[in-house]
């Protein structure tokens, strides 16, 4: 039996969401789309892509059962209040992993998080809650991805990297073994990391440092 499932955002994420979600349901037919939630009035009843903007989340108040969401929104920030008023529904959060990903049993993978076709995540691997995981990733062995953070196209990290919460790291990036993003930071795209990287920066370049620092998202 498919299950209902909502998207979470009606934005460029949500639309590629969508797509995976059509692409997982023709490899083992698993999920309902039943439209996208959004909070910006102004796309309530659009159709996008073939499906409706539903409405805010308040939407999902009126649903009776327990329905599946997934949360496509990247920002830090917005992410971490949207699921904030989604924990007081009667929801329960996907997974979104394309077929074609790479991924081993030895891996432990949160609740919330898509996995956009081609990555490759190799052995001991933990990827927390709410995380955006793009195109043509690699992951090496023992890294740790915690909740809220976004890879985007093409990142390359290798083992024994902790990326901490609320991360954005650039297309392109890399980052060698064995070192740490603090949180909240962001990483520049094509940037290089040779070392750890403090809290809640913008750190870019090749090696990659530190250029500006920001607040803490709340």
């Amino acid at each position: 039996m498919l299950k209902d499932l909502f998207i979470i955002g009606a934005g460029g994420v949500g639309k590629e969401v969508a797509l995976i979600v059509e692409e997982i349901n023709n490899f083992n037919p698993t999920w309902n789309l039943i439209g996208f939630i959004d909070d910006n009035k102004d796309l309530h009843h659009k159709i996008i892509n073939g499906f409706e903007v539903l409405g805010g989340v308040e939407f999902l108040s009126s649903i009776k059962g327990v329905i599946y969401v997934i949360c496509a929104i990247a920002n830090y920030k917005i992410k971490k209040e949207v699921v904030s008023k989604l924990i007081s529904y009667n929801i329960e959060f996907a997974n979104v992993i394309h077929p074609s990903v790479y991924l081993s049993k030895t891996n432990l993978i949160g609740r919330d998080v898509i996995i956009y076709p081609g990555c490759v995540l190799t052995t001991n691997i933990k990827i927390g809650d709410h995380v955006i995981i793009s195109p043509k990733c690699g992951i090496g062995h023992e890294s740790y991805i915690d909740d809220y953070t976004s890879l985007l196209w093409d990142v390359n990290i290798a083992g024994n990297v902790k990326i901490n919460e609320g991360c954005l790291i650039g297309s392109n990036a890399t980052i060698i073994q064995n070192k740490q993003i603090g949180k909240g930071t962001i990483i520049g795209a094509g940037a290089v990391v040779v070392d750890d990287i403090p809290p809640f920066c913008t750190a870019v370049g090749v090696p990659a440092r530190p250029i500006k620092f920001h607040e803490e998202a709340k």
